[in-house]
C-alpha cells in the first residue's frame, strides 16, 4: 500500500511511543477514507474520532490513556479495510495494541456475539474501548434492535 509507506517514512525517525496516537490517527484516516457512517452522509471517521476522545478519560495512567486512544483509532481498521495485523505492526503498533484491535475485530460473521464479548471483555484495552465504542453508538441514533444489542453488550462488559 502506497500511502503505508508514506507513512512509514515519515515515522522512521521517531520514537514510537511518542507518536503512537498520532500513528493510529492517521492509519485510521486512511483506512476510513471515503467511508461513511449508516446515515450515508456522516464521515465514518468521526466515530473513531469519538470513541478515541471518549477513552482519553479512561486510564489510569498517562501510559495507558495513550494506549487506549490507540486502540480506539484502530479498534474498525481491520474489520472495515484492508488493513492487516502485518500493516499494523511494520507501523510501530506494539503487538499489545494490535491485540487488542484483533480481539474487537469480528471477523467471523458466525461468530456467536456473546461469545465475541466475553472474549473482549477478557482483554482491558479491548474492553474498556468497546465499551466507549457502544456508547458512541448508542448517541448516534441507532435503530430499537441496535439499543437492544448495545444494552446487551454493556451488561455484559460492565458486569
Amino acid at each position: 500500500m502506497e500511502s503505508l509507506k508514506y507513512l512509514s517514512k515519515k515515522y522512521d525517525n521517531m520514537k514510537p511511543e511518542y507518536n503512537l496516537v498520532e500513528t493510529a490517527k492517521n492509519l485510521a484516516h486512511l483506512a476510513h477514507k471515503g467511508q461513511f457512517r449508516r446515515d450515508g452522509v456522516t464521515p465514518y471517521i468521526e466515530h473513531p474520532t469519538k470513541v478515541a476522545e471518549f477513552v482519553s478519560h479512561m486510564g489510569s495512567s498517562d501510559y495507558f490513556s495513550k494506549k487506549l486512544e490507540t486502540v480506539a483509532w484502530l479498534h474498525d481498521v481491520l474489520e472495515d479495510s484492508n488493513f492487516t495485523v502485518k500493516d499494523l505492526l511494520e507501523q510501530g503498533i506494539p503487538d499489545v495494541i494490535v491485540n487488542a484491535v484483533e480481539v474487537l475485530t469480528r471477523t467471523d460473521d458466525c461468530q456467536e456475539y456473546d461469545n465475541y464479548l466475553q472474549k473482549v471483555a477478557d482483554n482491558d484495552l479491548a474492553r474498556k474501548v468497546k465499551i466507549a465504542d457502544m456508547i458512541c453508538n448508542l448517541m448516534d441514533d441507532p435503530t430499537e434492535k441496535q439499543k437492544l444489542k448495545y444494552f446487551h453488550g454493556l451488561r455484559i462488559l460492565l458486569d
